[in-house]
């Protein structure tokens, strides 16, 4: 059996762009060609394969199909690339999490994707939550806090991130002038990055026993604005110790828990079967990451 290429563009179309009109819009048809050309290929397939919502989403078939045919396209790119006496670039989807982007992970790869002639985008999520990307193929790699790998794939240890709880200097002397205790933590202002964020009210919850809405906090989302936010006294927060270590060192933030910290472990998660210039750059990923991360601690 084979797949009809007009149709799998139309799924694609639909699930990149969001919606049957933007799909049209891309495939220069219009909406009823993409919704027929959909349909047919899940009569082809005999499942459904897009939920028709706004935006529009794969099923779990869906998904698969997804993964197989971003995977074809990356093995098809990289075979005609090996034919020409120049290569090209080839094109690679990431999902990684913030605070590796913000910190470790772009020095790690640079090399590796100037000198392999690769291109590269970059999908952000929490830890927690790249490995569901690469599970719905919007991904053909992730650096994920997931452990255990998915099918067909492998998963490599890469370290852990080291996170202080830390505030400018003049908000620390406002709200924690007898140091971070629990009723001082119950009125200071807290950082979240987002929505699912969990490591301050983790750690809040562990060390303080307060639950999350015992306290006041904002929502920054952008990694170098929450920064940017804590050293301005909006609020505290963790920061990797990647980002935070020189202004520490400085004075220009200061540690509120000295003996407390957070690590948060790192893993890459990339398919089994991969064409060789992905293979290498997971390769170079790891060892960089290893090189800079801390060692995990061992099971």
């Amino acid at each position: 059996m084979t797949i009809d290429p007009r149709r799998s563009d139309a799924f694609l179309a639909a699930v990149d762009s969001g919606s049957l009109e933007q799909a049209a819009l891309r495939l220069n048809v219009t909406p009823s060609a993409v919704s027929q050309r959909i349909a047919a290929l899940e009569q082809d397939l005999g499942t459904p394969l897009l939920v028709r919502a706004r935006p529009c989403r794969p099923t779990a078939p869906g998904m698969r199909l997804l993964q197989f045919l971003r995977r074809r396209a990356l093995l098809e790119d990289e075979f005609f690339a090996e034919q020409r006496d120049d290569p090209g670039p080839v094109r690679v989807t990431l999902a990684v999490n913030n605070d590796s982007l913000a910190t470790w992970l772009l020095p790690v790869l640079a090399p590796v994707l100037v000198g392999e002639g690769m291109l590269v985008e970059f999908v952000l999520d929490g830890q927690g939550h790249t490995f569901a990307l690469l599970e719905q193929g919007r991904a053909l790699a992730c650096v994920s806090g997931e452990t255990a790998p998915m099918r067909g794939c492998t998963v490599e240890a890469l370290g852990a991130m080291r996170y202080r709880m830390v505030a400018a200097p003049a908000f620390a002397a406002r709200w924690f002038p007898g140091g971070m205790t629990r009723e001082a933590a119950r009125h200071a202002p807290v950082m979240v990055f987002d929505r699912k964020d969990t490591l301050q009210t983790t750690f809040l919850l562990q060390h303080f026993g307060l639950p999350e809405g015992a306290y006041p906090f904002h929502y920054v989302p952008s990694s170098d604005p929450y920064v940017q936010a804590i050293r301005l006294g909006l609020g505290y927060g963790l920061l990797p110790l990647e980002q935070c270590a020189a202004m520490l060192a400085s004075g220009a933030l200061v540690d509120l828990a000295p003996g407390l910290h957070v690590d948060v472990p790192l893993y890459w998660h990339a398919w089994r079967i991969q064409p060789p210039r992905l293979e290498r750059m997971g390769t170079a990923l790891v060892k960089g990451a290893r090189a800079v991360l801390l060692p995990l601690a061992p099971p």
